[in-house]
């Protein structure tokens, strides 16, 4: 890490503040632990130094092997420890992903044995799966969004689908039950207000084509559990679900697109003169 550092900054005084980021440690009840290894765990610099560790150890090594090696189209997207690479031949995302695993050990590094996978995905997946009697393409997890081999209206063409990853969403209204509650006794312009802003900020970031109907789903689901949370303020309560709608047109927004349909998500490029297909 310290050698990567002093690579690209030049001011030895900054190193040394990343040394004593390094050397930290943790606290954990009270106690200060050392840390032999990585960085501090939930320190602000940590994320910083981890994009930087990986810089280095991944996204120099992939350009190399990619010019060295790969026989296809490929292409690499990362974010912060989170990979997807597509290849045009499965050959390369073979030998990638054996190397790979390589390159990692020799900086004390793994990959996730559960999340690792490499599958058929893109635009022929689903026809030459269907050839050899397959069933339909899997799918794959990247930021938050379910990744799905899927076809335009009317079936003209192939479509990226992607949808809310099923656990952001519970993991979400989990947190949206629980600072109700909170907010149990709060007038009803309070409680709206608050949910205003928690569907705006989900849309802002999941708000993508295709993803409509999840999108509609949780908004009906917070709608649901506020209508619980104010039935809850009163054993006779008149919480009708025609009187809620009114609410719920009032304070909670409906979903609109905040990303362009082109080039989003998709981690792989196709040839249309060679139907191959696409591997991550």
């Amino acid at each position: 890490m310290i050698r990567f550092l002093e690579h690209r900054i030049g001011d030895k005084r900054i190193v040394r503040l990343m040394i004593k980021w390094l050397k930290a440690g943790i606290l954990e009840d009270g106690v200060r632990n050392e840390a032999g290894e990585g960085t501090p765990q939930g320190a602000v610099i940590s994320p910083l130094l981890a994009n930087i560790y990986l810089h280095y150890v991944y996204d120099l090594w992939a350009k190399q092997w990619r010019e060295k090696h790969c026989k296809g189209d490929i292409i690499v997207v990362r974010f912060a420890d989170d990979n997807v690479g597509g290849f045009q031949n499965k050959e390369d995302g073979e030998r990638f992903l054996a190397d790979l695993r390589e390159r990692l050990a020799k900086f004390a590094l793994t990959l996730h044995p559960e999340k690792t996978r490499l599958i058929e995905f893109g635009r022929y997946a689903a026809k030459n799966r269907k050839r050899r009697g397959q069933g339909r393409p899997e799918t794959f997890d990247f930021l938050g969004f379910t990744h799905i081999c899927g076809e335009k209206i009317g079936g003209k063409g192939f479509q990226l689908l992607r949808k809310t990853k099923r656990g952001s969403v519970s993991s979400k209204l989990g947190e949206v039950k629980k600072e109700l509650r909170r907010r149990m006794h709060g007038s009803v312009s309070e409680q709206g207000t608050w949910l205003n802003s928690v569907l705006r900020g989900h849309y802002a970031y999941f708000a993508v084509p295709t993803n409509t109907r999840a999108l509609s789903a949780f908004r009906y689901h917070v709608a649901r559990r506020w209508m619980k949370c104010l039935r809850r303020r009163s054993q006779r309560h008149r919480m009708t679900w025609e009187r809620m709608v009114i609410y719920i047109d009032q304070y909670l927004p409906n979903p609109n697109f905040k990303h362009s349909s082109q080039n989003i998500g998709l981690p792989c490029r196709h040839d249309r003169h060679n139907p191959h297909t696409s591997h991550i």
